[in-house]
């Protein structure tokens, strides 16, 4: 150790000349661009190919575009604002009997100026299948809605719009009733009808049947019709060959 730590430059061998290589201060070859778009650097990974030929906006189109923003809804005209004023009246009508007549008398002028769309109006009143649906009488009134009243008995109708069969009665509770059955018809908003048959009930005793029309027909609008201006599933109102406008709600069947 002693030996190397005492030699002094002078005594060691010179050192051989380097010199640099100039390649290595060439620029790295740069490959062409299809060939560097289309290069899959790991080979055990399926890669996707990008056409050299594509634009910035191209390839931006690929993005996912942003979906439409949907429309608001549009504000309720102030004639369905009054519409369902009305409808409202008249369903608390049914249920309490305590709205006043002429406030009844109003809302059914504001349904009738309506004109509603009757497209749905007969499966509504008369359902898809036998029975059908059966609607109680709540109110009527003269032509010019002048004047009105509840109806003071049950009164009940029964539609069934696949039989095309209309029953409307009468109801007295223990004391009896009174039907009448037969044929009706549907068009547009026009619901004209035949009574075939007569029911009589009196009391304790069975029911008489008797026979009114034994004429086989369809009924046109020169046999008794309503005319039907609003059906949901809770109230109908219709006005009458002879100029009545009245409305219902529904109810349960009565046998």
């Amino acid at each position: 150790m002693a030996h190397f730590l005492s030699l002094s430059p002078s005594s060691l061998p010179p050192l051989p000349h380097l010199k640099l290589a100039p390649k290595l201060l060439h620029p790295l070859p740069i490959p062409p661009l299809s060939k560097a778009l289309n290069s899959n650097p790991n080979p055990n990974r399926p890669g996707r190919s990008i056409s050299a030929s594509a634009s910035p906006e191209g390839i931006g189109a690929l993005e996912k575009e942003p979906a439409p923003l949907t429309p608001p809804s549009p504000s309720p005209s102030p004639e369905e604002l009054g519409v369902a004023e009305s409808v409202a009246m008249l369903k608390a009508a049914a249920k309490t009997r305590r709205v006043p007549a002429a406030q009844v008398l109003a809302a059914l002028a504001e349904i009738k100026k309506a004109k509603a769309d009757p497209s749905g109006f007969f499966e509504t009143l008369g359902g898809s299948e036998s029975p059908g649906r059966t609607w109680m009488l709540i109110f009527t009134a003269q032509g010019g809605l002048e004047k009105g009243r509840y109806f003071p008995v049950t009164a009940v109708q029964r539609f069934d719009a696949a039989a095309k069969r209309i029953e409307n009665g009468i109801y007295l509770g223990p004391i009896g009733y009174l039907t009448f059955e037969g044929n009706l018809s549907w068009k547009n908003r026009i619901l004209a009808f035949i009574f075939k048959y007569i029911n009589v009930k009196i009391g304790p005793f069975n029911s008489i049947q008797i026979r009114l029309n034994k004429e086989e027909r369809e009924p046109t609008t020169k046999d008794p019709f309503f005319v039907w201006f609003y059906v949901d599933e809770e109230i109908a109102v219709a006005q009458g060959r002879g100029g009545g406008i009245a409305f219902w709600c529904r109810c349960r069947r009565i046998t």
